[in-house]
C-alpha cells in the first residue's frame, strides 16, 4: 500500500512542479498515460480532484493547491532521506536542480561541474538557465545561484563572491568620443542603460571611489535594456558607455573588445550568493554542491575578479 501511495505522490508532485503530465512523465521515466493514471488512483483514493484537465493546460485545483503546499517539502525531505540511506548513509547522490543566470551559469558555473561530478558521480546536476528570481521552494529547485534573492526564514545565503560594476567602452567608441577623466564628463557620453527586472525601473548611475566620494552620474541614452549580457554586447559594438557587472565584462576585458573607462570608480551590488532551504535535513547532494562552489569560487579567483577596483 505504501509503494502504491509513493508512486502516487511521486506523480501528483511531478505534475503539479511541471505544469504537464508529458513533462512529469519526461522527469520521471514514465509514460503520461502512467503518470494520468497514478494521478487518478490518488484522486479516487482521496475522493477530490486535484487538477483542472483541458487539452491544452493542466492546472490545480483549490484542494490540489492544499494538498501540493503541504506535502510537497516533506516528501521531497523523505526522498532525500531514503535516497541517502539506499545509497549509503550521507552519501551524494541524486538529482540536483539548480537556478542560476545565463551569462554566470555558462561561464562561471559549467566550467566548474566537470571535477564535480567525477567527485560526486551519482549527483545529477539538472541546471535550468533563467535571469528570473526564482521562488526555489515553491518551483522545487535545490539550490539557485544568483544576486538579490530575497532572503525569508526558509531559505539559507552563502557568498560566493562580492560583485563591483564598472564602466566600460569600446575602443571604437573612445577614439570618436575620447575617454571622461571624472564622472561628471559623463553627461555628454552617450549611454546605454539598463531597466530593471523586478521594478522596471532605470537602474542609476551611481559611483563611488576609494576615497569614500560618491556620485550620480548622467549620460545621454542610446538605448535602454533589461539584460547585461545584451548590454555588454552592445558596448562591444561601440553603442556607448555601459556600466556593467564584472562577470559580465570581463570576458570582454580580457578579449580587448571592451576597456574600463573612470577605472578608479565603480558601484556595488548585492553579494553573488548560492542560495538553498534552510529544512534540518539539508541533502548530502545539496550539502557537497554548496560547499563545492565557495571553495572552488576563491580556489579559481573568481571571488577575487569579480571585487575589482
Amino acid at each position: 500500500m505504501f509503494t502504491e501511495l509513493s508512486s502516487y505522490l511521486d506523480a501528483f508532485i511531478a505534475a503539479a512542479d511541471e505544469g504537464s503530465f508529458s513533462a512529469a512523465a519526461r522527469r520521471l521515466g514514465l509514460t503520461p498515460a502512467a503518470v494520468s493514471k497514478s494521478v487518478n488512483r490518488l484522486e479516487l483514493r482521496l475522493g477530490v480532484r486535484l487538477f483542472q484537465r483541458s487539452t491544452r493546460s493542466l492546472a490545480l485545483t483549490t484542494d490540489g493547491e492544499r494538498l501540493y503546499g503541504q506535502v510537497r517539502l516533506p516528501w521531497n525531505e523523505i526522498g532525500d532521506a531514503l535516497t541517502d540511506l539506499s545509497q549509503g548513509a550521507g552519501k551524494p547522490a541524486g538529482t540536483l536542480k539548480v537556478s542560476l543566470a545565463h551569462t554566470v551559469g555558462r561561464n562561471y558555473i559549467v566550467p566548474l561541474l566537470a571535477e564535480f561530478t567525477r567527485r560526486y558521480p551519482d549527483v545529477v546536476p539538472d541546471l535550468h538557465f533563467d535571469n528570473r528570481q526564482v521562488d526555489l521552494i515553491a518551483e522545487g529547485f535545490d539550490v539557485a545561484i544568483g544576486g538579490g534573492i530575497e532572503l525569508t526564514d526558509a531559505l539559507v545565503a552563502r557568498e560566493l563572491a562580492r560583485v563591483h560594476i564598472i564602466l566600460a567602452a569600446s575602443p571604437d567608441y573612445l577614439k570618436a568620443s575620447p575617454a571622461p577623466s571624472q564622472p561628471q564628463e559623463l553627461a555628454r557620453h552617450r549611454g546605454l542603460l539598463r531597466r530593471s527586472l523586478a521594478t522596471g525601473r532605470l537602474a542609476a548611475w551611481t559611483l563611488k571611489n576609494k576615497a569614500g566620494q560618491e556620485v550620480v552620474a548622467s549620460v545621454r541614452p542610446v538605448a535602454v535594456m533589461d539584460d547585461p549580457e545584451a548590454i555588454a554586447r552592445a558596448a562591444a559594438g561601440g553603442m556607448g558607455i555601459a556600466m556593467l557587472p564584472l562577470p559580465h565584462a570581463l570576458p570582454l576585458l580580457d578579449s580587448g573588445e571592451l576597456v574600463r573607462v573612470l577605472p578608479e570608480w565603480y558601484a556595488e551590488i548585492r553579494p553573488l550568493s548560492i542560495y538553498y532551504s534552510s529544512r534540518k535535513l539539508v541533502p548530502a547532494k545539496v550539502r557537497v554542491f554548496v560547499d563545492y562552489m565557495i571553495e572552488q569560487f576563491r580556489a579559481s579567483g573568481h571571488a577575487e575578479r569579480f571585487r575589482q577596483q
